[in-house]
């Protein structure tokens, strides 16, 4: 009512009003800064298995705490992307608490030249589905690589080569809580190609060269990944397929050829979702030679998201004993309500091929199966709660495995995490503009 008055009183506040609605439309965003903050600590209690920084205690209960500061500076045709975090850990056998890392876990340049987009500097790094390529969100250190990522983008398509390297890093911290210690790799080239249909199909291709150092003299090998994904898809029904192959030389100089498939089936109902598959990782028959190897390597993925909450199985070949590993699985996640989700995943798993007892016998291949249990809360925005409980149950053939400790009882994980994030600052300026 107040605006139409002052409209019939002076005829060109009218057009004033439409020019400045037309201006905020047509203004540009020159540049922006951008600030979050997160606060994320963790307690973890494990029982009868060995789960670093554990090597002996038990039970063993400790805490870490991730303190990270994000930001981000943007230009029209380039940005500046860096995320600083500090790693607090608390453990029996140092009551008060020391730090783990401080440390980048990016530090990247980001600009644009014509259709491609370049970037360049410490990034994380997450293709497909994350099996072979993760950022590995849980991980309080989480996981980032160095190199140049050149992106190319369209409707449909999207394709991404990478040169990745990495160097000698600062030891003052643990390795454990490092983004970037854990890569093994001397050199690295990836490109990964993804195709979408909007409705029914998609596609990913993964192809990976890395150069690795050899674990008992100066030389370098060259190990080779080809691969991809295909996704189908209905209202209620997904269907994938991922498959690998791997070939080239181990890093102990045997020849090697290895593959990886994982098939599964999704269904979504109104009130819960199921998801049934398996995952087979292949490994070494005692009839091969000595300088051949059939163990896959999983690379720079994330495990738990695969193999179980509780990382029975993370480190390949050691954690299987060079057998191979079949994994078939059933997860079952039930939204409450918008805010809280339950989630049971359960795990059967066996060597594909059998270890070897100390009497130079073959022993069964089954190794025994986990099951675990998750709840997800988010009350508000900024605030997410995470629990779960884990149990894994073992063979007799887990003795000759150096992860349960007895493998007569129950082996037992649990954990409570919080994340609290928000935005501390958001500058924006425009073109043209009087704000």
């Amino acid at each position: 009512m107040i605006l139409k008055t002052l409209i019939k009183a002076n005829p060109l506040l009218l057009f004033f009003i439409i020019f400045q609605l037309n201006a905020q439309q047509t203004d540009s965003l020159t540049r922006q800064f951008i600030m979050d903050i997160e606060i994320r600590p963790r307690a973890e209690y494990t029982s009868n298995y060995i789960l670093p920084p554990n090597d002996s205690i038990d039970p063993y209960f400790y805490i870490t705490q991730r303190n990270r500061i994000s930001m981000q500076y943007a230009r029209e045709k380039w940005l500046i992307k860096s995320d600083v975090q500090e790693i607090h850990l608390w453990d029996q056998n140092n009551k008060a608490s020391k730090v783990g890392s401080i440390n980048f876990y990016q530090l990247f340049l980001e600009t644009k030249f014509k259709s491609f987009n370049f970037r360049l500097g410490r990034q994380s790094i997450l293709l497909d589905n994350g099996r072979l390529f993760s950022d590995a969100p849980w991980a309080q250190q989480g996981r980032a690589h160095e190199g140049i990522r050149v992106m190319k983008y369209s409707k449909h398509i999207s394709n991404d080569f990478f040169f990745l390297f990495t160097r000698n890093y600062n030891e003052e911290f643990e390795p454990s809580y490092s983004p970037v210690a854990s890569n093994r790799y001397k050199y690295l080239l990836t490109n990964n190609f993804h195709y979408n249909s909007d409705r029914y199909f998609s596609f990913n291709s993964l192809n990976i060269v890395d150069f690795l150092k050899s674990t008992t003299s100066e030389e370098m090998y060259t190990r080779a990944t080809t691969g991809g994904r295909i996704e189908f898809k209905t209202k209620q029904w997904y269907y994938t397929l991922n498959s690998y192959l791997q070939f080239g030389k181990n890093p102990k100089g045997q020849k090697l050829f290895a593959y990886y498939l994982q098939p599964e089936i999704r269904l979504t109902l109104k009130n819960s979702i199921w998801r049934l598959g398996a995952e087979i990782i292949s490994g070494s028959n005692s009839s091969l030679a000595t300088n051949e190897s059939g163990d896959f390597d999983v690379l720079y993925g994330v495990t738990w998201k695969f193999n179980g909450n509780m990382n029975v199985f993370t480190r390949f070949p050691t954690d299987v004993g060079g057998k191979g590993l079949v994994n078939p699985y059933l997860f079952a996640t039930i939204p409450i309500n918008s805010k809280l989700s339950l989630r049971s995943d359960f795990h059967l798993f066996y060597n594909q091929y059998p270890l070897i007892s100390n009497l130079g016998q073959p022993v069964s291949k089954f190794l025994g199966f986990e099951n675990d249990f998750s709840m997800k809360y988010i009350p508000v925005r900024q605030l997410e709660i995470n629990y779960a409980f884990s149990f894994y149950k073992s063979t007799e053939s887990m003795k000759y495995l150096a992860k349960i400790q007895d493998q007569n009882k129950l082996a037992l994980w649990s954990y409570l995490m919080i994340s609290y994030s928000f935005n501390a600052v958001n500058t924006k300026h425009y073109k043209n503009s009087i704000r």
